[in-house]
């Protein structure tokens, strides 16, 4: 399923309950952002027999920046077979390709990069890849009700990074490649190699959604224009 936050500019509802989110995700064949994509997924895994916890992040947007509190949702997944635990993190773009060990506090090697996990003095819990921070995680349980509010800043917010621009990226060809569309702009990149296409109608920009990521719209998105 695409990481996308097409919702936002299509004037879609975005509603934080399983049910809801399993419909978009499963029936609908779309994908989403983090509340959607791992929320959908916790729903799957606790079906299938396994103990998830749901966590809350704040995104680094910068070496020294961090974003709100409830920026992220990811999950804390033990299997009975394998008790872990592990971050499992579905939901935040080019990241690790598979779980990490949450209590390994060494580098982990991954085809999306090699991921750390770090402590911080406040208890809390420094996710990195390729050294470069990119969230940091409480590891106090959360509820899906409790990452509404920042959902809503996500969709509504001329600060959102989701409300500024549009993005639908998945991996390809087992995961060794990625393609991206952002408004008329569509990137594959294969082996580090980036390749950029530039869309010159509606026309193909629709057919891009389809043939890339199974979207079937019936409109173009546009960015908001909150100014």
């Amino acid at each position: 399923m695409p990481f996308e936050n097409l919702s936002i500019h299509l004037g879609e509802d975005i509603v934080l309950e399983e049910e809801w989110l399993v419909d978009k995700v499963v029936r609908a064949r779309r994908g989403g952002f983090c509340y959607e994509l791992n929320g959908a997924f916790a729903g799957l895994l606790s079906a299938l027999g396994w103990s998830v916890t749901l966590l809350a992040a704040r995104v680094f947007t910068g070496p020294d920046r961090i974003g709100p509190p409830y920026d992220h949702l990811a999950l804390r997944v033990e299997s009975p077979d394998d008790p872990g635990p592990w971050l499992v993190d579905v939901g935040f773009g080019a990241h690790s390709h598979h779980p990490l060990r949450l209590t390994e506090r060494g580098e982990q090697a991954d085809p999306g990069g090699t991921f750390r996990i770090t402590g911080t003095p406040d208890g809390d819990l420094d996710v990195l890849k390729d050294g470069a921070p990119q969230y940091r995680l409480a590891v106090r349980p959360r509820a899906l009700e409790d990452f509404e509010a920042t959902c809503w800043w996500h969709r509504t917010s001329p600060k959102s990074p989701f409300t500024r621009k549009l993005v639908c990226s998945r991996l390809t060809d087992g995961g060794e490649a990625r393609v991206t569309l952002s408004g008329d702009r569509l990137v594959t990149t294969v082996a580090g190699e980036r390749y950029e296409e530039t869309l010159t109608s509606d026309a193909e920009i629709l057919a891009a959604y389809r043939d890339h990521f199974a979207l079937e719209l019936d409109r173009v998105p546009t960015v908001l224009d909150l100014a």
